[in-house]
């Protein structure tokens, strides 16, 4: 994946650990949706509480995505990544402490929320800085083809928590599920210390970094380009996860077998990782950012309608055959993909300032966690209010309107220098 015989672009390995940096972090949000039957059954921990030690994550990047990323920029990319894995992989550590140690849900829950906070404000500070570390290390030929990879960061950690889950619970506990994540974590954390310059190293390419936070935060509060970059994150994130989240949901009121559902659903999701690796491609072959985005939100657009339109009324609505439908989800997230690897390019790119990176990224994934926080319970409204998912369209259609605009806005601010 690192190779490309056409271009001969190689992205080396100090890249790629940041890269799986960034999945070993992002495993741990996908670690807990396999582990609420367990938590269920062995603490007595409510559906309602699951879903808080589930939601703290995307409450953090919520409101702290900023203030992180100025912090990275502030404290150094390479020592921030580290102190990030570091801390989920003490939380995840200790939370499988809780779990073998203690069994009643009056002490161990508050000791869950509290770790998985930490958790997420770990993940925060491991995940900022990857595109400004890549940036920094890999030759102009490469970047964008890593910028790809980087972007795939968190489908793929997610799908791989969704779908090694469920075996590992089942052979240690979900106590040992938090254990082996935790010393992935710090595997990982070990793999960026031995290969990843350190930012003493780097100081000559970010001269700007020990400018004071608060006129950081103004320069990137002031310039339209992250500002837009958000905005669309915003509405490609929130319209991915609003279908993929729902899939087992509709696929259960559509009287799929529960046995393949897991599987339809990880399929989906997987997809996405093939679209951020092909985003990077096509930016590293010259595709100009502002086209792959309209591309991606044009194929999301029709990708939505086509699974979830239906003609007439719903007890016998016309619609196109399930194969199709699923198909057309397939490509919705195949083609969401290439926002996610576009996106990152340009946040690295449209940065107000060298010193501004981690936090215009900062400002990215607020937003993007934000959609993710807000679409879901909207479309699940509509759906509750509709009698089924047939309306669903009409959210991701609108999200995508929303990004071509944004792309068309993005235009005039991007150099039209081939693969450069």
């Amino acid at each position: 994946m690192s190779n490309s015989h056409k271009t001969g672009v190689r992205v080396p390995p100090a890249a790629l650990a940041v890269v799986a940096a960034g999945v070993a972090a992002a495993l741990h949000i996908g670690k807990l949706p396999p582990a609420v039957p367990a938590l269920q059954s062995g603490l007595g921990i409510s559906l309602v509480e699951a879903g808080f030690l589930l939601s703290l994550i995307q409450v953090a990047s919520m409101t702290l995505g900023v203030f992180v990323g100025l912090a990275a920029d502030s404290i150094g990319l390479r020592r921030s990544m580290l102190m990030g894995l570091v801390l989920v992989s003490c939380a995840s550590l200790l939370g499988g402490f809780v779990g073998a140690s203690i069994h009643d849900k009056a002490h161990a829950l508050p000791l869950l929320l509290a770790l998985r906070a930490l958790e997420g404000f770990g993940f925060l500070l491991a995940v900022m800085p990857g595109p400004g570390l890549i940036r920094a290390m890999v030759p102009p030929s490469a970047e964008k083809a890593a910028m790809g990879l980087w972007g795939a960061y968190m489908p793929l950690g997610v799908a791989l928590g969704l779908l090694a889950g469920p075996a590992f619970i089942a052979w240690l506990d979900w106590a040992g599920w938090w254990w082996a994540l935790g010393l992935l974590s710090a595997a990982a954390a070990v793999w960026v210390a031995a290969v990843v310059p350190s930012d003493r190293l780097r100081r000559s390419a970010a001269a700007g970094a020990a400018e004071a936070w608060p006129a950081r935060l103004r320069e990137t509060a002031s310039a339209s380009g992250p500002w837009t970059l958000a905005l669309a994150f915003a509405v490609y994130s929130s319209q991915w996860m609003a279908v993929i989240g729902f899939l087992p949901a509709i696929y259960v009121d559509a009287g799929v077998p529960a046995g393949w559902t897991a599987a339809l659903t990880a399929l989906a999701a997987a997809m996405n990782i093939v679209g951020n690796v092909t985003g990077g491609r096509l930016l590293q072959h010259g595709v100009a950012p502002d086209r792959l985005l309209r591309w991606g939100f044009v194929v999301m657009a029709l990708g939505s309608v086509a699974a979830f339109a239906q003609i007439g009324a719903p007890q016998d609505a016309l619609s196109l055959p399930p194969a199709l439908r699923y198909l057309a989800v397939c490509m919705f997230s195949l083609a969401g993909g290439v926002i996610p690897a576009t996106l990152f390019m340009l946040g690295v790119r449209l940065a107000p300032g060298p010193s501004t990176v981690s936090t215009t990224i900062g400002l990215m994934v607020q937003a993007s966690s934000l959609g993710q926080f807000a679409a879901p319970p909207f479309v699940a409204w509509i759906a509750h209010r509709a009698g089924g998912w047939q309306w669903t369209w009409v959210v991701t259609l609108t999200c995508s309107l929303l990004g071509i605009a944004l792309a068309a806005r993005l235009s005039p601010a991007l150099p039209r220098r081939g693969t450069a």
